[in-house]
Formats: structure tokens, sequence, C-alpha cells
């Protein structure tokens, strides 16, 4: 392992694996790159931009998400996608972690926040996910002076993509990747005792499994640890030219593929994809393909390769007092 990756590992508390391909990421994304190296990447980046999710962070978010499903999912009760209850809480509750890396980040600037879903009335904060900030000379909480949105990925997303019109209904994005896997979940039930005292516990007593199995299916669950989230940048809606034309990109072209790899701006695949096969010499059969994802979902974006996003304490600063 490299000194870079054992000096990752040791300050997001994550094992030598997943500190490379964060490091890996970060290239992909644009991150680290000819001008700006891992080490200063590191340290001027994602160092100063990382807060950690505490246990008590993570019940509130949690139990906000699941105050949130009663509403947003209540349509699907009953039918054939109530299987997918938990995995809905499951990605909320992540998304509600990176909201709640943006106020841990803004405390550190002396800004007290407050998140829309914390107020129980989320159909009024749809364009921000800052519902409340305390005025720094009344003292009281007023609602901010812009709207501030906040998309959350996990540690190898490198791309911050905003369909549609939402882009518009936001004055301010910022992107968090949440060291948050896909049994943060479970970890935390086991922390509260849910499966030792509750799930285990009905399976000894129906005789699913003996004592000494139940205590080697706890063993084997995941802990709860506080999870590393790294506020990866900021792009604001006044920065972004509206016209597709201007949208700046950068890629290369394989054999038969054109690889996109860095992106700012609109993307209207309409407009775009026959521009670039035709300014790259694409053969019929050729795609144009994101890197890392392959294709979004949707056609029309605002797109952003996390390399392109405003990070440094002066842009901070200036969210934090635009607020």
């Amino acid at each position: 392992m490299t000194n870079l990756a054992r000096a990752l590992a040791d300050f997001l508390k994550v094992d030598e694996k997943e500190a490379s391909t964060i490091i890996q990421k970060a290239k992909a994304g644009g991150e680290i790159n000819e001008e700006f190296s891992g080490e200063q990447w590191f340290e001027e980046r994602l160092r100063p931009n990382t807060v950690f999710i505490s246990k008590d962070d993570y019940a509130q978010m949690c139990t906000s998400a699941l105050l949130t499903l009663q509403t947003t999912t209540a349509t699907d009760f009953g039918s054939s996608r109530q299987r997918d209850y938990f995995q809905i809480w499951a990605d909320t509750t992540r998304g509600y972690l990176g909201e709640k890396a943006l106020v841990k980040r803004l405390s550190r600037l002396g800004i007290e926040t407050e998140l829309a879903h914390q107020q129980g009335e989320i159909e009024e904060f749809l364009d921000s996910d800052i519902a409340k900030v305390r005025d720094s000379q009344s003292g009281e909480m007023r609602t901010p002076r812009i709207k501030v949105g906040v998309k959350t990925a996990k540690w190898n997303g490198i791309w911050l993509d905003i369909p549609g019109a939402q882009f518009d209904h936001s004055d301010c994005h910022v992107f968090a990747k949440v060291g948050a896997g896909r049994e943060h979940l479970v970890a935390y039930f086991k922390s509260i005792s849910v499966f030792r005292d509750k799930v285990l516990a009905e399976g000894m007593r129906i005789n699913s499994f003996s004592a000494s199995e139940a205590k080697d299916l706890y063993d084997s669950m995941p802990d709860f640890k506080a999870i590393p989230a790294y506020l990866c940048g900021i792009v604001q809606k006044k920065d972004v030219n509206p016209d597709i034309s201007q949208s700046r990109w950068n890629g290369s072209f394989g054999r038969l593929h054109y690889t996109i790899k860095e992106w700012h701006g609109f993307f209207d695949a309409s407009y775009h994809i026959p521009r670039i096969k035709e300014e790259n010499n694409s053969p019929p059969e050729g795609k144009v393909k994101w890197e890392g994802i392959g294709e979004f979902s949707h056609d029309r974006a605002a797109i952003f390769n996390a390399g392109s996003l405003v990070w440094s304490p002066d842009d901070w600063s200036k969210l934090a007092n635009s607020l």
C-alpha cells in the first residue's frame, strides 16, 4: 500500500482496499490530476472537508428517514413493492447522512442550520435541504437566503448529476460522498441490540438455530462505527451557463466508443451525443459512455465531475455567508 493510501486509511478508519478504491475514484473524477497531486488532495481538499457521522447523528437521520417514508411510500403499502421498504429506508438514510454532513461542515464555520425533514413538513422544502439557519444578529432561526440542495453518493461516486429542471430549483448544490456501505442499517440495528435481543432470541426460541449459531451470526454482523462523510465540492447555479452549447467536457475515444471523463454544465443527449460522435468520427455502432457508470438513466441533466467542483475554504465561507 502506498503512503497516501496508508494515510487515508488511518484518517477515515477504513481498510487498505477501501482506501485504495477511494483514491482511484478521486483520480477518475479529476480530483487528483497532473496539476493537483494525491497528497495535495488528501491534505488540502479531503481532510478539511470530511466530517464523521456519530451513532447519535445516524439515529437522528435514520428515524427522520422512517418518518419520511410514511408519506413518500404510503402508496406502495400492500403492493408487490412492499418488499423494497427496507431498501428504500436504507437509501433514504444514506441520503440524509450527506445532508447531516453539510450541517456539521457548516457548524465548523459557526453556522447553525436545521434540515428540512427535521421540520416534518418536507413538502415546503423540496428545493432546499437546509430549512432553517440561525440569524447572527437576532439569534433566531430563520429561512435561509438561498436554497441549497445536497446530492449524496457512495465513495465510488464521481459525478454530481442533477436530472431535468431540478438544478434550477436550488441556488447551490453540494456533493457529498458518504462511507456508508450496504450494511449500514444492519450495523446500526446491531448496535441497539435489535438482533441479539429480538431477532436472534426469537430464532433460538423457535429452534431455528442454537445459541452457538446465534453467537456466530451476531459476531459476523458488522459493528457500527463513526461514518466518514466527505463534502466533495460545491456548484453555484449562477456560475453555470444555461446554454447547453457552452457546456465543457473532455474524454477519450477508444477503438469503438467515446468515454466522457469530465463534464461541467448541462447535458442534453439529443444535442450532445450526435455532436460528440461527429467531432470524434465515431463509427455508427459506437457509443458515448460516462466514466465509471456507462450511462445515466436520464437524457437531460446538469452534470459535473467531482474534480470540476469548487471546494476551497473561501468557497465554503462564501456559501456560509450567503445563508
